[in-house]
């Protein structure tokens, strides 16, 4: 089913609610980075004794650091995806599917605003994957 062409009052409220979301993103990245890559394993693990960390506490530790570093790393590729976004509404081709070149539903830009393909395409790409 396809959606209606988005008018100019759309296009600037999806740009607000997308540099709304890139602000968000940005303090998550920062807040994740700063507690993951800002801390010791002693500050991590909570010891301030002089005594050495436990071999198993260090496996958990490595993997939570593991983990957020991932999340950072996912959520620099949503703000890509964001910034990808913003460009499209100046340019005008916001809210257009990449592949097909229809035009994207407004429930689903409503959900995922920075959405670069409508929900068929989509789930061909992830089929493809």
């Amino acid at each position: 089913m396809p959606g209606k062409k988005l008018t100019e009052k759309d296009l600037q409220k999806y740009r607000d609610k997308l540099i709304s979301l890139k602000e968000q993103v940005s303090t998550d990245i920062k807040h994740l980075s700063e507690d993951t890559l800002m801390k010791s394993q002693k500050d991590v693990s909570g010891d301030i004794s002089g005594y050495g960390v436990h071999m198993a506490d260090v496996a958990s530790d490595n993997y939570e650091r593991d983990f957020s570093l991932e999340r950072v790393s996912d959520e620099r590729e949503v703000l890509i995806e964001i910034d990808e976004a913003i460009r499209r509404v100046d340019e005008g081709t916001f809210g257009q599917c990449q592949m097909c070149k229809g035009i994207i539903n407004k429930q689903r830009l409503e959900v995922l605003p920075h959405s670069r393909f409508c929900k068929k395409c989509q789930e061909k790409q992830e089929s493809q994957l």
